[in-house]
């Protein structure tokens, strides 16, 4: 082996680090779920202490008696991952030990959006400095994908199924990031698993404002989504393509960047990669339904000026 080889492999070598979220979970293949955490914790830090609701992430990260988590972490209820983290933060002031670590409240869309609400408009009304992360995929898929406040217009889950008088879920996605927002708190965003840069540099800047703050990353799941393992990133890349899932952040109420489309995409492109959106191309009429979702997209566009 030549010299200058072994600099470079020594380099190599020296280069890599441990992430915080360790490999060897149970995550399926293609998670987007477990893609943005470990970008999270790695972006992150050591110096951090982390909660999280049940569901997927705790599931497949801590099945007895493992752990893939590399820090201080707290498991409790489905819906308390944002008043835990609230203890810890007034218990670490208590003790005059706030500046040894950062706090993350971990969720997904159902601990989020639907039984977790509570316990985060608390957080937020308090102001505690917490940072919570809401990983979407957009349903319960722990338990059977069932929909959640996040499932999205017409998606098929166990309990919004198609049928003869049914397109799916009749509800559009619950608009967590501008209820957020409406908490008066400093700093919240939105990110996605194919823009994982965007993610980092949004990690960084939220655990550096004092205060409470919120991260929503959408983040597919091969398994509920019905899509193959290897499109998770197309997938993603496509929702924010077509307008759907915008991505922008916020401080102090106020829109302050957008991720601009550079080439847009027309919604069919996305919903036919998914099994979850099937049904949208088979039944009589389906155009109308189709055309329907083209038109949320292009007033999300319009509303967040991404073109």
């Amino acid at each position: 082996m030549a010299k200058n080889e072994v600099t470079i492999e020594k380099k190599e070598k020296e280069e890599i680090v441990e992430s915080l979220l360790t490999p060897g979970h149970k995550a399926c293949t293609g998670c987007g779920l477990a893609l943005a955490a470990r970008t999270v914790m790695n972006t992150a830090g050591k110096d951090i202490i982390v909660t999280a609701a049940t569901g997927c992430l705790e599931v497949f990260s801590t099945s007895y008696p493992h752990s893939a988590w590399k820090m201080p972490w707290i498991h409790s209820l489905f819906e308390n991952s944002a008043a835990v983290a609230a203890g810890i933060e007034v218990a670490l002031k208590a003790l005059g030990r706030e500046k040894e670590a950062k706090i993350i409240a971990q969720g997904g869309d159902g601990a989020t959006a639907d039984i977790g609400i509570g316990c985060l408009s608390g957080m937020f009304e308090r102001g505690h400095n917490i940072l919570y992360v809401c990983y979407d995929n957009e349903a319960y898929m722990n338990t059977g994908v069932q929909r959640s406040g996040l499932t999205p217009f017409e998606a098929w889950t166990s309990t919004s199924p198609s049928g003869k008088v049914s397109w799916g879920n009749p509800t559009e996605k619950k608009n967590m990031p501008a209820i957020a927002a409406a908490h008066g708190i400093p700093y919240v965003a939105t990110a996605s698993v194919a823009y994982l840069k965007d993610l980092e540099k949004k990690v960084k800047k939220a655990l550096e404002i004092v205060g409470p703050k919120y991260l929503q990353i959408h983040a597919p799941c091969p398994l509920g989504w019905a899509h193959e393992p290897y499109d998770t990133i197309k997938v993603a890349k496509l929702a924010v393509q077509t307008g759907l899932i915008p991505i922008y952040e916020m401080e102090n109420g106020v829109i302050t960047s957008v991720r601009k489309i550079t080439k847009k995409a027309p919604v069919e492109e996305y919903l036919k990669l998914q099994g979850r959106f099937k049904h949208l191309f088979k039944k009589p009429g389906f155009e109308k339904e189709l055309e329907r979702i083209q038109a949320m997209a292009d007033a999300t566009i319009k509303k967040f000026n991404l073109m």
